[in-house]
């Protein structure tokens, strides 16, 4: 027989307040880092290659008035 029993740091009310809400973030911020900030730069052209759509996604996309003429 299986054990049934666990234990769990979550509420039993999902439908908690924003006091909680606003708890529950300030414990997971340390967990989670934000990227260092980079500058986006174009690709050249030589490097976008080899792309390649399945079948069904051109289909659907011929379908699609906006798209298929």
């Amino acid at each position: 027989m299986a054990n049934l029993k666990f234990h769990t740091s979550a509420p039993s009310d999902l439908e908690g307040d924003l006091a909680s809400l606003r708890g529950d973030c300030a414990r997971m911020a340390p967990h989670w880092t934000a990227p260092q900030k980079s500058v986006a730069r174009p690709v050249p052209l030589s490097l976008i290659h080899g792309v390649t759509v399945p079948a069904a996604s051109a289909r659907l996309l011929e379908a699609m008035p906006e798209y298929g003429n």
